[in-house]
């Protein structure tokens, strides 16, 4: 093998290398949800409520796998700020998290509960909160529509 078929074999493998860490990137790129999927998964999970009944829908929404997709996941609190489902921290199910703030002292249960009680439905914007699979605190935001007295939601992350 000549000097110069070596080298070109050489360039062709660490091009060969750059391209995968391309498209390493790339896909990195891809794994936090859109708001578009978020929205999507609520208008799934108020399905699958009126279908299967609430009980068992929180209980698929906390410890199930249907309503879980890379960061995105479903919560569930009645109008009064308590927990009735939590896709990413079933620890949370049962308390009432009214006055749960964000790192910057945001409101944020009180924040979903004004919007529910408001508007019907919507995004609520502008607040922190740790990330399941980065596990950083990051940017979100929630998109959230009432069901009777209670508001189911899913949140996006912004890195």
């Amino acid at each position: 093998m000549t000097f110069f078929s070596a080298l070109k074999k050489v360039l062709h493998m660490m091009l060969a290398s750059l391209a995968s860490l391309a498209l390493a990137g790339a896909a990195h790129a891809v794994e936090n949800g859109t708001a578009a999927e978020a929205e999507a998964m609520v208008k799934k999970a108020i399905s699958y409520i009126k279908a299967q009944g609430p009980e068992k829908a929180y209980e698929e929404f906390t410890n199930g796998k249907t309503f879980k997709d890379r960061d995105l996941y479903i919560i569930v609190y009645d109008l009064n700020g308590k927990n009735l489902a939590q896709g990413a921290n079933p620890k949370l199910v049962g308390k009432d998290l009214i006055g749960l703030k964000d790192p910057d002292g945001k409101p944020l249960i009180q924040m979903f509960v004004d919007l529910a009680k408001t508007k019907g439905k919507g995004w609520v914007e502008g607040y922190k909160f740790l990330n399941p699979v980065s596990q950083k605190i990051e940017g979100k935001a929630m998109y959230l529509e009432r069901v009777g007295d209670t508001l189911v939601g899913c949140g996006i992350y912004k890195n």
